[in-house]
Order: C-alpha cells, then structure tokens, then sequence
C-alpha cells in the first residue's frame, strides 16, 4: 500500500464521485478506479457501495477514511516539522490548548520552554476532541482542555480543579452578592462553544440539569470573547473558568458562586505509551512545578 493509494480513496470518499475525484487529483478515471479496486483487495474489505448515480461508504469505508486522514496529517506533520527543523535547526514541541486554558499557567510554561534556544514552540488553539485527534495525527506533542474524551491511544492526566465563577452585566443584580445556580437559572445564559459536545457547553449546562434547574440559553457562541462581549451587553450571564478573570473587560463582573465545589478540571492530553523524550521530560518539569503552585495557592 502506498501512500498515494491513501491520498486517493480519500478524494473519492469526499467526493463519492470517481470523475469528480480523479479531476481534483489531476488524473483520469480509469487508473484512479483500478487503484481503489487495488486498495479493497489488499484490505480484504469492499470501500465503496456502488450505485448508479455515484458512490457510498461502507462501514468499513467509514472507519478506513478517518484512518487515512489520521496517517495523512501525520506524514504531513512530519514532512513539515521535518523542513521547519531542517531550515531552523531547532527541535519543534506543538501545544494544543482551549482558550480558557491559556489565561493561567500555560503561559508561564511556554516562557519557560521558549528559554531554550534550541525550541520552537508552536501554539494550536483547538477543542479537546480536536487535541485528541492531533495528538494522533502527530500534529501536536500535548494537549491541554477540559474534557475527558475516552480512547485507547492518549492518555489523560488530571491536573487539578479550577472553580468556574459567573460573568456577569456590571451594575447588574447579580452582583450584589455571589450568586446561587438557582438565581442564575432565572437569568438568560450565553453557551460557548456553540459547535456539536463534548464541549464546555455541555459541561457548563450539565452543572444546571444535575441539580434540577432550567436554563435559558439565549445565545450560543464559538469563542470567549464573543460570550464576554454579549455579557458587557446585558444580554445574559455565562459560566467561565476561575482563571478568565485576568481578562477585564468593560462592563463585565466577575462573581464568585455561593453553591460550594462548582468546578472544572484542567487536563493533559499525551500520546499513549509514548516515551517521552528531552523536550516531553523538559515540559513535564515546568508543568509539575506549576500545578504544584497552583494547587498551593502561589498563583491564582
């Protein structure tokens, strides 16, 4: 199997459409057919339904396309990461982050690592089921986010549990005194991020079901700042990690919650069985020694 027979099948699987797909790879249709008919043989397994008016994926056809797009960001990561070293001479480390992740101690670490000279360190904002599928993909070295996701090639660590606090309209009367998840529940809630779970959405929402309250959920979201901005509009109230408060926005309160262990865990994501090497036993000092200040109370 090469890796164009790769690069083929899932052109045709996008496209589910042989003349489209052979257009796009810049060939004709009957080599391209042979070289999946190729492709299924080796497998042992049919790829394609055909039918008169195009094709469909067969489960196995399903499963193999998120395969190959794993095998093929990876080569695609190392031929870049390959160049970039090559043009560079440094040694590249990829970090994964949600955004909320970065207002605390991810930034001290990447200062830190940024002090050796021999490292270039590349930052990827992108949601924890994102991570995961880059840490496959070797697209990124470790992943930090907020949700547990279960697979069998990364591995999860818990680094501590950070209270969530409400955002709130400045002046408005929620920030009398700290508000309960009942009295929040009575006011409209802005969701973030608005795309499909397991997300923070999800999480935040859940806190409110799980103790039997209703929500209205005004609006939905892709970003922080977004939600920060209907807040400073008095458009509703939403739930962020303790650690956002270091971003002052005008016409944004930040509340402490009267209800007791409201929180969110904050967690890294490494490859599964991975040894890890200088840089990853490098990162993995700075870390420690952070979560260990954070947990002792010597940064907020």
């Amino acid at each position: 199997m090469e890796l164009r027979h790769l690069r083929y099948f899932v052109a045709v699987a996008e496209d589910l459409n042989l003349t489209r797909a052979a257009e796009k790879l810049f060939i004709a249709q009957p080599p391209l057919t042979r070289a999946i008919k190729q492709l299924e043989q080796e497998i042992g397994a049919e790829l394609f339904i055909r039918k008169p008016r195009g094709l469909e994926l067969t489960t196995g056809g399903v499963y193999f396309l998120e395969q190959a797009r794993q095998i093929l960001d990876k080569v695609n990561a190392a031929v870049n990461d390959t160049r970039r070293i090559a043009e560079n001479r440094k040694t590249v480390f990829a970090i994964g982050f949600v955004p909320s992740v970065f207002y605390g101690q991810l930034p001290l670490m990447v200062r830190r690592l940024r002090r050796n000279k021999n490292l270039e360190i590349i930052l990827h904002e992108m949601k924890t089921r994102e991570q995961v599928d880059a840490l496959k993909a070797g697209k990124i070295d470790i992943g930090f986010g907020r949700i547990r996701i279960e697979d069998p090639d990364v591995e999860q660590e818990l680094l501590f549990d950070e209270p969530l606090i409400a955002a709130v309209p400045a002046g408005s009367p929620l920030t009398r005194h700290p508000p309960s998840m009942t009295e929040l529940s009575e006011w409209p809630m802005i969701a973030f991020p608005s795309s499909a779970g397991p997300n923070f959405t999800e999480l935040t929402q859940g806190l409110f079901h799980r103790r039997g309250l209703r929500i209205n959920v005004i609006q939905r979201v892709n970003d922080l700042q977004t939600a920060l901005s209907l807040v400073a509009s008095d458009m509703g109230f939403t739930l962020v990690p303790e650690q956002v408060k270091r971003l002052q926005r005008e016409g944004v309160a930040y509340m402490s919650l009267e209800d007791d262990n409201i929180s969110v865990p904050v967690i890294a994501s490494r490859r599964q069985g991975e040894n890890p090497n200088s840089v990853m036993r490098l990162a993995n000092t700075i870390l420690a020694e952070l979560v260990e200040n954070r947990l002792a109370g010597r940064y907020p």
